[in-house]
């Protein structure tokens, strides 16, 4: 084994700083979001697990779990609630009964693509927070470390899904008039 090559007091400071940033930061961003979605009548683990459903198309409950960062039975009991309203269907693989797996209805699609639509950047504190860093360097922050702090905590398959959604949103979508929409794929692209 290595011997540490940190001390305490840098340990105990670097812990604190990520502690007391990400609290405040998450207070900040839970706030924004609940208001985000609250005419959809959604909380916030409820739009995650849309979100997540809609990125991994046929996730195990399992699945929603993990890259959600929640409990098994949170995913389930709340994706069963999206079940109920009819924007989620659970099914079972014929070749794994044993895990259930969540897949966006019609309905489910519709109110996550509304949402995409109903965003509104300047009512985002995180948002309007990290503009001036994009005025001063032309770009938002890439937030690096933070990510490879989450890669080394969660691993690369939560990582992988993380960057295939944001890679869904900048294939997937384009913007008109100031708002978010789905691309209508040609036939072309659907050949």
């Amino acid at each position: 084994m290595t011997e540490k090559e940190y001390s305490m007091k840098e340990a105990l400071l670097f812990s604190q700083r990520i502690a007391q940033l990400s609290k405040a930061l998450w207070k900040s961003i839970e706030k924004d979001w609940q208001q985000w979605i609250k005419p959809f009548d959604l909380n916030i683990n409820e739009h995650h697990i849309l979100w997540i459903a809609y990125h991994l198309n046929g996730a195990s409950i399992s699945d929603v779990a993990k890259f959600g960062v929640m409990h098994v039975s949170t995913a389930f009991n709340f994706s069963k609630k999206l079940e109920e309203r009819g924007l989620l269907e659970f099914s079972k693989k014929e070749n794994d009964k044993r895990n259930t797996y969540i897949k966006l209805t019609d309905q489910g699609e519709e109110i996550l693509l509304q949402l995409l639509e109903t965003y509104k950047p300047d009512g985002n504190a995180a948002f309007s927070g990290a503009l001036p860093l994009r005025d001063l360097y032309g770009k938002f922050p890439d937030i690096i470390e933070m990510m490879a702090i989450v890669r080394n905590i969660y691993g690369d398959d939560f990582m992988g899904i993380f960057e295939r959604s944001f890679h869904n949103i900048e294939t997937e979508f384009t913007e008109e008039n100031g708002k978010l929409r789905k691309a209508v794929k040609t036939n072309q692209e659907l050949a």
